[in-house]
């Protein structure tokens, strides 16, 4: 199949290619041979009556700092020039991705957006988790000191973390003496309008944070995240140390009551993390990460399998 993917991301100069899933994407996509096409959020312009992107042509390849080319730009009807938008650009969660999803909805019916711009919008990763509370973590989303106070004082120990924060930023541990978790909150407060994310500290984080990739509410591999000496942070964005990992019983069990809703949702490319092998803190939706580790470590082709995803799901639509 024949296919012309248009990539909705992050500047292309600014990958790391060693792991980013994106890149990994775009490679796989040229291997299959595909068209490729990479435009910024801003890019997007709707007319009136079609959405157009002012994008590139892009070729790439694993070369560390002469990875892409770009063709002349040209102006990209995204209903009717491309099979394929990937919404792969990294958060912030903020009105410019809201709105970029909203523009997306306009050409669903044409073409496959994936993934699912309106179901991106209703399920921020903090947020969507809620709905699998039995699986979490003692957790608040608060602004209130007090309440912040009382949660500490029943938990001992917890994370404070932005509520759509991504790759491990900001996150603040808070001890049992609560020193610094009023000028915490306040410093919070005046960052953010939004509330914030207060969680039970989990001390089986020491020896990993699970990122779990589903494809199409499938799992197809997992890498475990093991936090840098004097960190909480596993993330591998901010030093965490990738390993080789398989599934508990608890995260299939997990990942079996999430998949249903993912694949009916259109969230085809899904990474969840869990902590200890019990815990789950996150289902990211908006760009996750992790297929590149993953390959690495089971010697599969994460990638060649969302691309079978997708043309599965274009068979579907035919």
């Amino acid at each position: 199949m024949s296919l012309r993917i248009a990539f909705q991301m992050d500047p292309m100069e600014g990958l790391n290619i060693a792991s980013d899933s994106t890149f990994a994407l775009m490679l796989s996509a040229q291997a299959r041979g595909y068209s490729c096409f990479h435009y910024l959020a801003p890019d997007l312009t709707w007319t009136g009556k079609r959405l157009v992107a002012h994008a590139h042509p892009v070729k790439a390849w694993r070369d560390a700092g002469k990875h892409f080319e770009f063709d002349a730009p040209l102006r990209l009807d995204l209903g009717s020039d491309v099979d394929v938008v990937w919404m792969r650009q990294d958060p912030p969660f903020d009105l410019g991705y809201i709105t970029a999803t909203h523009l997306l909805e306009r050409i669903q019916h044409e073409t496959l957006v994936l993934n699912d711009p309106a179901n991106v919008r209703n399920a921020p990763e903090k947020l969507f988790v809620l709905d699998y509370a039995r699986f979490m973590p003692p957790t608040m989303i608060t602004r209130s000191i007090d309440e912040a106070r009382g949660f500490l004082a029943e938990h001992g120990e917890i994370v404070v973390k932005p509520l759509h924060g991504n790759g491990g930023k900001a996150i603040f541990k808070v001890g049992s003496d609560g020193a610094n978790l009023s000028s915490l909150i306040e410093v919070f407060n005046a960052a953010y309008v939004e509330p914030h994310m207060i969680q039970a500290f989990l001390p089986s984080v020491v020896a990993g944070d699970k990122r779990i990739v589903l494809v199409d509410g499938v799992v197809a591999g997992a890498v475990n995240r093991i936090p840098g000496e004097g960190e909480i942070r596993s993330n591998l964005a901010v030093g965490g140390k990738a390993a080789k990992t398989e599934l508990s019983a608890r995260e299939i069990e997990i990942c079996e009551a999430l998949g249903p809703e993912l694949k009916r949702r259109g969230l085809l490319f899904v990474g969840i993390d869990v902590i200890g092998g019990e815990w789950l803190t996150e289902i990211n939706v908006t760009s996750p990460t992790g297929i590149v580790a993953i390959d690495r470590f089971n010697g599969t082709d994460t990638a060649a399998v969302i691309w079978e995803a997708v043309e599965a799901r274009l068979a579907d639509r035919n």
